[in-house]
């Protein structure tokens, strides 16, 4: 799906930049002669626009703690970003104006400035580790893991500190913007990810914003706003039954049946989920359906049967030793495989255009084009978004040298917070970190799941088993940070440059809202987060923040100083399995003729339930199947608002996230606590 090349005449970058070196772009609509003057990437950072972006970021950073620290799993907040910018804005900009003064229009670029400000800022809330490795650190998480634990030290152990927490974000967290750069032409224009959020975000933007097609505009906004208003309600409705802790409401429906349910099989009423359904195509979702069937639904039971045998039966259902390991590993190994390939594929095709281009003569393609004809508006249209993403270049050896500049200052620091990480530790992970940021936003311009985590658990295993028994576990945690937040960051930064380029923005106020929205988080996140480490009780299994991943983490980083030979038995053997299989199903992918390519799964999107579990599969599979009907009952309809619902389902409840984390502030409970039993008992 995503490594579909275009048939036609192949236009490199710099041959656009000379063609539209101009200081502006017009952009003249196809069904009205109306001009639309795109902003200098300088005008589209704006004063205001950064003041709203640090109110949002601090706003959605108390969100993404309060989740962080109660369920662990932070969905995608890019489309309330761009709505809430959009609002706040245009609600001051016409205050002002009704008094008499005059304001700078409100444009969509800088709406999506506004968004990516805020994206960069509060993904550094969930990146910071501030619920996973850094709480990890605490002598509470040691205390919880027992103190007779092998390999649990007290000298492993790093209480949370505002100070050195705010120190050690800055100089990893923006190492993943300068690690990707390169290949934003790759990503966005050649491989055509669909980047599931970026995508919904981009069609609210314009759909506030355009100045053509108007009315299909404010049939969209219509149906944008009615589906997130039904998205908030039901949100808002299903939290009085969800109760105390996770085990209840809605979230915990045994749709398919209780025998299903415990397998993680059932449907959870989850519009975010859904409206991603809608959005990603319906290979991408079918794929992570198949993953979800292959691993919990075979796979999983198959190895539990084996407890006792493979593994000691009376494990934790988070113990290493036990199933879950296979979860963690197998998962790593399918997405490593698909990664992988897709980065040799890229470095082979690049190294072929570059030998092919030195042993050409350099003639400009000429471009034949149909006048009258539906794809020709639909080419010049891609054309114009070709140019205004492409216009403002972002140099290499900028790129390359801010990531060396920024990978020293981070060499020579790190060690300081942490004593056991050596500094040559921390030059290997930086010089592996651009592959792996390669894999995660390759993932999540298909499903729309960055997988950072699990990048970090690589760098986590590696670094404590080479440290060993002393230090190991305070070295492989905090170089599980320095992965997270390289490969994090540079998803994000794909997602956003795929925003800004539906939104006709300039890739260059992208990558500089990012670097501030970055700096914002640096200070935001660590300020929000020391709010709720002062006020609750952070940790603790009986505390609604519980903290769940801690205890993980630690576990994770004890693992990897006793050696990968404490991992249960065959784990490695089945790894290596899927490992090749993910590397078959690829090249099976390119081989193949599209009308049979089309329809094989892809593995990084199989792999994503194989770790998390099965029922986001199951809405996003409903999304799919809905989008399917309604193609097949008016394709013109489903082409017009799909984008509009999802957009509106994905944003009411993620909007719905801020009441819940207010009442949760306040420690104001849900009255009920929705659960069901067999009716035998």
């Amino acid at each position: 799906m995503g490594t579909e090349q275009a048939a036609g005449v192949e236009i490199s970058e710099p041959l656009l930049q000379d063609e539209v070196a101009e200081r502006k772009i017009r952009v003249v609509g196809s069904d009205e002669q109306e001009e639309e003057i795109i902003p200098e990437w300088k005008e589209q950072i704006t004063i205001r626009g950064l003041v709203v972006s640090a109110l949002l970021g601090a706003l959605f950073c108390i969100i993404t703690h309060k989740l962080n620290l109660t369920v662990g799993i932070i969905p995608s907040l890019n489309v309330a970003a761009g709505l809430l910018g959009f609002f706040f804005v245009k609600s001051w900009t016409e205050f002002l104006s009704k008094l008499g003064f005059h304001v700078k229009p409100f444009t969509r670029q800088e709406n999506t400035v506004i968004q990516t400000c805020v994206v960069a800022c509060y993904g550094l809330a969930f990146s910071g580790g501030f619920g996973s490795y850094l709480l990890s650190m605490d002598e509470k998480t040691y205390k919880l893991i027992g103190e007779d634990y092998p390999g649990n030290r007290a000298e492993d152990v790093k209480n949370p500190g505002l100070l050195w927490m705010m120190g050690f974000i800055f100089v990893v967290s923006f190492l993943g913007l300068f690690s990707l750069v390169p290949l934003r032409k790759v990503m966005v224009l050649d491989y055509k990810l669909t980047y599931p959020s970026g995508t919904a975000t981009a069609m609210l933007i314009n759909s506030f914003h355009t100045n053509t097609g108007a009315e299909l505009a404010r049939k969209q906004v219509s149906c944008l706003g009615k589906y997130l208003s039904i998205s908030f309600i039901w949100s808002c409705f299903k939290w009085f039954f969800s109760g105390i802790g996770d085990s209840c409401g809605f979230d915990n429906f045994p749709s398919l049946g209780l025998t299903l349910f415990n397998n993680t099989f059932y449907f959870d009423f989850s519009p975010t989920y859904v409206g991603c359904g809608l959005i990603c195509p319906h290979i991408v979702n079918c794929s992570v359906l198949l993953g979800a069937i292959i691993s919990w639904g075979f796979l999983w039971p198959l190895i539990s049967q084996r407890a006792g045998d493979w593994y000691p039966a009376d494990l934790g259902s988070n113990d290493f030793k036990g199933l879950y390991g296979y979860k963690v590993f197998i998962a790593i190994s399918l997405i490593l495989g698909d990664g992988i390939y897709n980065l040799i594929k890229i470095i082979a095709i690049t190294i072929k255009e570059m030998y092919r281009s030195s042993t050409k003569h350099h003639n400009i393609p000429v471009i034949k084009e149909v006048a009258d004809s539906d794809n020709s508006k639909l080419l010049v249209e891609q054309r114009k978004r070709d140019a205004v993403f492409l216009k403002d270049g972002i140099p290499f050896w900028f790129a390359a040298s801010g990531y060396v500049a920024l990978a020293a200052i981070s060499t020579a620091t790190m060690p300081m917070i942490f004593p056991p990480l050596k500094w040559y530790l921390v030059l290997c992970s930086y010089i592996i970190a651009p592959a792996l940021a390669f894999c995660n936003s390759y993932g999540t311009g298909l499903t729309d799941w960055s997988l950072a985590s699990t990048y970090g658990k690589i760098g986590l295993f590696i670094i404590a088993s080479l440290v060993g028994s002393n230090g190991g576990v305070l070295a492989g945690l905090a170089a599980c940070g320095v992965m997270m937040s390289i490969v994090s960051t540079a998803a994000d930064l794909m997602q956003d440059f795929k925003t800004g380029y539906l939104t006709l923005s300039s890739a260059k106020s992208m990558f500089v809202s990012q670097l501030v929205g970055t700096a914002m988080g640096c200070v935001i996140a660590p300020l929000t987060f020391w709010m709720y480490w002062t006020a609750f009780d952070i940790g603790t299994p009986d505390s609604p923040y519980k903290a769940p991943y801690a205890v993980i983490y630690r576990e994770m980083a004890i693992l990897g100083v006793e050696g990968f030979s404490e991992l249960p038995k065959h784990c490695l053997a089945i790894c290596c399995g899927f490992f090749v299989a993910a590397l078959a199903i690829n090249l099976l992918r390119d081989v193949t003729p599209k009308k049979i390519s089309q329809f094989i799964p892809i593995p990084m999107a199989m792999a994503v339930p194989f770790y998390i579990g099965a029922y986001f599969a199951i809405d996003m599979f409903v999304g799919t199947v809905i989008l399917f009907v309604w193609e097949r009952i008016n394709r013109e309809d489903a082409e017009d608002y799909a984008g509009a619902v999802a957009s509106g389902l994905i944003c009411g409840d993620g909007i719905w996230t801020i009441p819940s984390a207010i009442l949760s502030i306040f420690r104001i409970n849900p009255p009920i606590c929705m659960y069901f039993k067999p009716s035998s008992s």
